[in-house]
């Protein structure tokens, strides 16, 4: 187990290695660990190396100059000069979050960005606002459409941030895949199979090699099959890549950039400017009063809490599982798998740091 302040720390001091000014590479370093937290390995500190690859491979600023390229009183498309997407989101989201303070709703759509860990860090800063928050991000095409055999789409998150009054806030944050491709690289450092419905093979046909995708295959959109309504899972990951690419004028579908940890790919940009993200804020009193709001939000998670369960099991609400998860790591650390500190351990000796 390690603490998650000698996480964070380390994580700091190496993106200030590699040239991100102060406050940047402090809140990269908490984007990580707050996955790692939230119990999203995948999204967490594993993570690290593939950033430093990016920026070794010229595909990544560490001083971005971001801005905003083209607004209306409610809407907004900012470019993020190739910076670390867990910097650019939260900037984006900013943005949003002042349009919606005027005019009810912002939208921001962004272009030329990285990978920007996970979407629910980004939605969450609009809570606090007494806004909804929405976060929504394209990435690397390592999905097959229904009937597919090409690759066209990422795993394309969705994160909805919905505060309350006494209750913790609702928070749905999940990718539009069977599952996440960082789930994947986990049992690929264990050496284990993956479960039935994750992934096809080159073929089209299921399988629980945990390498399909790197052999040729492709992970399945939400649902797996066509009888099982994988149709609908490539159809919401399809709206994530229009609105976070051809929107706001990134690249999309086959030609999203791949994150640097997918080295059996390359790059095929072409059809816009980097990767591309998407964030929404609502404020809640553009609609009705707040406080009446999130009264009846309380209401609505409390008796979805209460439903009668099946035996041995309890109702979540979104976000549920990552509130416990956090709360235990917390205490008693985070569990870090031998080949991720490996890999931290070998930042380490290049950058002078001690894990």
């Amino acid at each position: 187990m390690i603490q998650a302040n000698t996480l964070r720390n380390f994580t700091e001091q190496v993106f200030l290695s590699i040239g991100c000014p102060d406050a940047d590479a402090r809140l990269a370093a908490d984007v990580l660990v707050s996955a790692d937290l939230r119990g999203v390995d995948s999204h967490g500190v594993a993570r690290l190396p593939g950033y430093v690859r990016l920026y070794d491979h010229g595909r990544l600023n560490p001083t971005p100059d971001i801005r905003i390229v083209h607004e209306s009183p409610s809407t907004a498309v900012i470019d993020g000069d190739r910076g670390l997407g867990l910097v650019v989101g939260p900037w984006a989201m900013q943005v949003a979050i002042e349009k919606a303070r005027v005019a009810g709703t912002g939208w921001v759509a962004v272009r030329n960005s990285n990978h920007f860990g996970i979407a629910g860090y980004h939605a969450m800063l609009a809570v606090e606002h007494d806004m909804i928050g929405q976060a929504m991000t394209h990435a690397a095409p390592l999905v097959a459409p229904t009937f597919s055999l090409d690759k066209l789409l990422g795993t394309n998150p969705i994160a909805v941030a919905i505060p309350a009054m006494t209750e913790p806030p609702f928070l749905a944050d999940f990718a539009s895949t069977a599952v996440a491709y960082g789930k994947l690289e986990i049992l690929q450092r264990k050496g284990q199979s993956a479960p039935s419905g994750w992934a096809q093979d080159a073929e089209g046909q299921p399988t629980t090699d945990a390498n399909a995708v790197r052999n040729g295959g492709a992970l399945l959109p939400l649902g797996s099959d066509r009888e099982h309504g994988s149709h609908k899972g490539y159809g919401l990951g399809a709206i994530v890549d229009i609105f976070s690419g051809v929107l706001s004028g990134a690249n999309y579908g086959p030609w999203v950039p791949p994150f640097a940890t997918a080295g059996f790919m390359s790059a095929s940009e072409g059809v816009g400017i980097g990767t591309g993200h998407f964030f929404g804020a609502m404020r809640i009193d553009a609609f009705r009063p707040a406080d009446a709001f999130k009264q009846h939000m309380d209401t609505w998670i409390q008796r979805f809490r209460s439903a009668k369960a099946v035996d041995g099991h309890r109702v979540l609400i979104p976000g549920d599982p990552e509130r416990e998860m956090e709360a235990e790591r917390l205490a008693n650390g985070i569990p870090v798998l031998d080949p991720v500190i490996r890999s931290l351990e070998e930042l380490g000796d290049r950058f002078g740091i001690k894990l």
